[in-house]
């Protein structure tokens, strides 16, 4: 985004052609102005518009519709057409118009379509229709285009358009000589001073007309400001003038004629209008059924008015109007009794109810009921008013629905305004949506902070017995109760493990589930097996399923092994069609059965079907999408808790720790929609000034999602509970790109930034091109013989700059792990260090013998590893290694910790030296800056930190591709 611009002395004066930056005659964009008419279509057809000729004008002058929309000029032509502007185009934040003809086009749009006149015909096309358009913001709105250099032009050749000064309009009344007394009531308009025809003209609202004439093959439009009042307008509509037969004449101009002269100005031609008579204000009332009312409001003087209510005189200064529900049950209450005590007559019809207003404050009482559903209970909340208990689930759906106030149906009704109530609202839009909430009010047992909120609120508490344990347990979620190691345990925990330990059983014991989230190689899975040995030695008799990705399923059964010899650990290492007994049999007989993701998702049926006493799902950053079907699967198997185990719980937005959460604490949260409105959005994309970063609201909301999420979710750094552990000297190493090579990647660059930027307004849609692009930037930073074996010649700077450290430190006797993404760049790293002479193994997602070929690195028979950092970013222990090497940074810092954390885990000993090559003025640049924006987002809201980041956005692509 570029820098904004420093205003100089030129923008004195907003909108002049001379300051700097102006728009104004740039004539960027259009309006077009469009005479349409309605088309004859069959009865099953909907209505639609169409542009009329001369022609069709001349043979059917009815139906008439005013059509505009925006234009681009033509670069062949210069002529306006239609191009690619549109009203959805103008509107888009990233627009390629200049700033103000856009703003001016978006304003019209919010003119005409915000206050579109219900029932009137709308034009569903391209066009927006003025003649329903009734804010008398339309005209001064006008008015500035021209200051905006917005010529306003007829769209097509035999159509002219004018935008005149002023309108005037007279009501002339005259006899008609050849009616026997009969009379004509017409409409005279002129514009600009000139008289036109009333037949021509039509109405704009209620605040101006177009006025056309069709001279020959040619039709004039002329568009001017005119008030409307309701005499004029009636004229209007009915072509412009009326006929009064002479048996009806007298009582024209007795009752009609008067009051026309009231509203506009009238013209009488051999006729008299007498005066209005002094008559009493009445006010007719005919009650409907459904708590609705019709009213009209006849001889009211601006004395009866006079220092009352400003809502009574809005009411009634309308004349007429209808009123439903609460609006009715307030006019009666209200507006009509203020009326009679100023002698105004009510006249009513139909049947009436009795209406009354609750003023008290209201008194609310909260109870929880245990539900057959474990997890949930069953949330009574009691509210009365003035002594009248109000129905719990009207009120929850006018709250759920933002109403401002509540009609009972004995027809007392009061203002939800109150400040309890307004409470009461956020509160439930918090616990849940209106669809979850459809047979009565409920309350997850992981929504412990929430139920808090819920009991201060209320002037009395009924707590079920059960919520009310788990309630004082997560409460007091500082202090554990410890448990003792499994006496089956062949370990000692270090401290911050048993306290891990004490936390897993404090959860257990509730039937709750969470988030292990320690970092990386502080012993996770022991902490987990510690908690099965736990609750088999308190009597649980069902089996444990822990799903981990396929390379680690090996690792969950030699650690049970190793560490609880005791317990029957199997692993589900195949389909259906390649086993000789089903899920139900083998867990039949184990106390833990292990299985990857994807037999998860293949054998979703089986896992189902069978009742587990816990699910464990490791690297749970595995079903982090809840649109997947592993998660799905994960979802649907039946286990008393569910725990994630994860060193990135977040990995690149909020929306992975509320993917994470509705498999662990279901009903912690609402829902993702109402989660992304009220975190994500604040946190993640801050785009009003309180949400900026440090902004109140937003560090309001991360601490809001701090305390909801506290009690389940487990988090320790190796800097807080591991000190023993050897620093980390972390390194970036900048890297120039040869001649030859940079003049490639520029040319690229320049290539590859016009087609992204073209694309980022629908990034949803375009995401594969758009990220097919920048990885194709990513491998060029790195070699060019990656993009085309054509460039191979070129070489490649960071290979020959690793070559030589490599051979260096390897001949000290250190061991090293070389990440990357691309296995192919790791191909080119194997064929130096096989030419330089340097032993290496390989690790990538083509490695057919995984442990012969970390044991063969363990062993040191080769000294340097080279590992892609999808397959090995996970489930290794390589201790053995005190150098690292990063070849190419990715946006998610999580990738690269866990690729750290392969060696810098307990069991170090040395200090680990981390190098992060990173290629000088290239891409890699722009997403290390992005990488650390991402780490700030994990810190500050898993770490306690008060730092802010951002998703990967379109925002963040752009910052990519800066120059």
């Amino acid at each position: 985004m570029p820098a904004p611009r420093t205003p100089t002395w030129r923008d004195l004066v907003p909108g002049s052609a001379r300051a700097a930056g102006s728009t104004a005659g740039s004539a960027a964009l259009a309006l077009g102005v469009e005479l349409r008419q309605l088309a004859i279509t069959a009865a099953w057809e909907s209505r639609r518009a169409e542009t009329i000729t001369p022609r069709g004008l001349h043979a059917r002058a009815t139906d008439l519709l005013l059509g505009v929309r925006p234009l681009v000029r033509s670069t062949r032509t210069g002529a306006w057409i239609k191009g690619d502007a549109s009203w959805d185009a103008v509107r888009r934040p990233h627009n390629p118009y200049p700033d103000d003809p856009a703003r001016w086009f978006a304003e019209l749009y919010s003119i005409g379509r915000d206050v579109f006149a219900i029932g009137a015909f709308a034009d569903s096309s391209e066009w927006l229709t003025l003649d329903t358009v009734t804010s008398g913001l339309l005209w001064p709105h006008l008015r500035t285009a021209e200051d905006l250099g917005i010529p306003i032009v007829a769209t097509q050749p035999f159509l002219t358009v004018t935008l005149a000064d002023t309108a005037d309009a007279v009501v002339e009344i005259a006899r008609r000589s050849q009616s026997g007394g009969g009379m004509r009531v017409t409409a005279a308009i002129s514009v600009d001073g000139r008289p036109v025809p009333a037949a021509q003209v039509r109405a704009i609202g209620r605040t101006g007309v177009y006025a056309y004439d069709a001279p020959g093959d040619r039709i004039a439009l002329t568009l001017a400001p005119l008030a409307l009042d309701d005499p004029l307008h009636t004229l209007l509509a009915a072509g412009g003038e009326m006929a009064v037969p002479a048996v009806d004449a007298d009582e024209f101009l007795r009752e009609v004629a008067p009051r026309v002269a009231q509203h506009v100005a009238v013209r009488a031609v051999d006729v008299t209008v007498p005066p209005v008579a002094a008559t009493r204000p009445l006010v007719r009332i005919v009650f409907r059924p459904g708590d609705a009312l019709e009213y009209t409001v006849t001889d009211l003087t601006p004395e009866a008015t006079a220092d009352l209510a400003p809502e009574v005189t809005a009411l009634v200064e309308a004349g007429s109007g209808e009123r439903r529900g609460v609006e009715a049950a307030e006019f009666m209450v209200r507006v009509v009794p203020a009326l009679e005590a100023r002698g105004v007559r009510v006249e009513t019809s139909g049947v009436q109810r009795a209406y009354r207003e609750l003023t008290g404050s209201p008194r609310i009482t909260l109870s929880t009921v245990e539900s057959s559903d474990p997890d949930w209970f069953d949330l009574g909340v009691l509210v009365t008013i003035d002594g009248r208990t109000i129905p719990f689930t009207p009120l929850f759906t006018a709250l759920s629905l933002g109403r401002k106030k509540l009609l009972l149906t004995d027809g007392s009704y009061f203002s939800l305004g109150h400040p309890a109530l307004q409470r009461l609202r956020d509160l439930i839009d918090e616990a849940g949506e209106l669809t979850e909430w459809e047979t009565g009010p409920r309350i997850s047992r992981y929504q412990v902070a929430l139920c808090a909120d819920f009991e201060d609120l209320a002037d009395e508490t009924l707590p079920a017995v059960t919520w009310r344990a788990t309630a004082a347990a997560l409460r007091d979620v500082e202090r554990i109760e410890p448990v003792p190691p499994p006496t089956g345990l062949r370990a000692e925990l270090r401290g911050y493990q048993q306290a891990g330990l004490d936390w897993l059983a404090f959860l257990w014991r509730h039937r709750l589930g969470g988030i292990l989230a320690d970092d990386m190689g502080l012993g996770k899975t022991l902490q987990m097996l510690a908690l099965i040995a736990h609750a088999r030695e308190q009597g649980e008799t069902r089996p444990f399923l822990v799903v981990a990705p396929t390379s680690v399923t090996t690792t969950w059964a030699d650690e049970a092994a190793r560490f609880v010899p005791s317990l029957r650990t199997v692993t589900v290492g195949a389909t259906r069609g390649r086993r000789t007994a089903s899920v139900s049999e083998i867990a039949a007989d184990a106390d833990v059965v292990i299985t990857s993701y994807a037999l998860l998702r293949l054998d979703a049926g089986e896992f189902a079907s069978t009742p587990w006493a816990a699910l464990l799902l490791d690297e749970a950053q595995f079903v982090k999408n809840p649109r997947t079907a592993v998660h799905r699967a994960a979802r649907e198997v039946p286990a008393d808790v569910t725990f994630a185990i994860t060193g990135t719980p977040l990995e690149n937005s909020l929306a992975d720790l509320w993917s994470l959460l509705s498999l662990t604490a279901p009903g912690l949260f609402a829902s993702e929609r109402r989660f992304r409105q009220d975190y994500i959005g604040p946190i993640e994309h801050g785009k009003v000034p309180e949400n900026a970063e440090g902004g109140p609201f937003r560090a309001a909301r991360l601490a809001r999602l701090r305390h909801r999420i506290r009690p389940l979710v487990l988090r320790r750094t190796k800097d807080l509970v591991a000190p023993e552990l050897p620093e980390t000297q972390q390194q970036e190493v900048r890297i120039e790109l040869a001649p030859a090579h940079r003049a490639l990647y520029d040319a690229t660059l320049q290539r590859e930034r016009q087609k992204i930027l073209g694309l980022l307004d629908d990034l949803d849609r375009q995401r594969f091109i758009i990220f097919r692009s920048l990885t194709l930037l990513r491998m060029l930073s790195l070699a060019p013989g990656l993009v085309d074996p054509a460039h191979a010649r070129v070489g490649s700077s960071k290979l020959d700059a690793l070559a030589d450290q490599l051979t260096e430190i390897v001949a000290e006797g250190h061991r090293v792990l070389v990440f990357s993404q691309f296995t192919s760049y790791l191909a080119l790293v194997a064929e130096r260090l096989a030419r330089a002479g340097i032993a290496h193994v390989q690790l990538d997602g083509s490695t057919r013998r995984r442990a012969a070929v970390i044991e063969e690195f363990r062993a040191g028979e080769a000294p340097v590893f080279l590992i892609s950092l999808k397959a090995g970013g996970f489930g290794l222990t390589l201790t053995e290694a005190d150098y690292v090497f990063l070849l190419d940074p990715w946006w998610n810092p999580a990738a690269e910790a866990q690729a750290i954390d392969r060696t810098h885990r307990i069991g170090q000993r040395r200090t680990v030296m981390v190098y992060r090559m990173i290629a000088a003025d290239t891409i890699e640049e722009k997403v290390m800056a992005l990488q650390r924006r991402k780490a700030r987002l994990f810190t500050a809201v898993m770490d306690d930190e008060a730092l802010f980041g951002q998703a990967l956005s379109a925002d963040d692509i752009r910052g990519l591709l800066d120059e």
